[in-house]
């Protein structure tokens, strides 16, 4: 077997199956929506405290003002941290507000949630060898 055979073969083999780029975009398109939704959900929620509650509306005021990290001249480069600031403070205040109200909201729109748990500890001793003829 030759070499352009044999890479081919251990391509094939050992390669996960292609997946189609729509479907990677279509993904991430649906969890976005449903982080929008998400947030929206826990924004109206009475359990999640007043100060966290103004993280999104700050990113909308960054997002209208007229003040930019990046200037808007150049086309899309300008909107890119607009983009950034709405997507970070979207996570941040998912993220702030209680994980029991987040678990809540989570399950109604449908969303599987596992607990991790650590079934089992690992204890283990080490020492350090050959430190001092690094030195030397």
């Amino acid at each position: 077997m030759d070499e352009h055979r044999l890479s081919e073969w251990v391509d094939k083999e050992v390669s996960p199956p292609p997946q189609k780029e729509e479907e990677g975009i279509i993904e991430w398109l649906r969890d976005l929506l449903r982080q929008f939704l998400l947030a929206w959900r826990l924004f109206r929620d009475r359990r999640v405290p007043w100060l966290t509650k103004l993280i999104p509306p700050l990113a909308l005021l960054y997002v209208l003002s007229p003040i930019d990290i990046l200037p808007d001249l150049s086309l899309g480069l300008g909107q890119l941290d607009d983009v950034a600031v709405v997507l970070l403070s979207l996570k941040l205040f998912i993220e702030l507000c209680p994980l029991e109200v987040v678990q809540e909201h989570l399950r109604a729109l449908g969303v599987q949630i596992e607990e991790w748990q650590a079934e089992e500890v690992i204890e283990g001793e080490f020492e350090v060898q050959g430190e001092g003829e690094a030195e030397g």
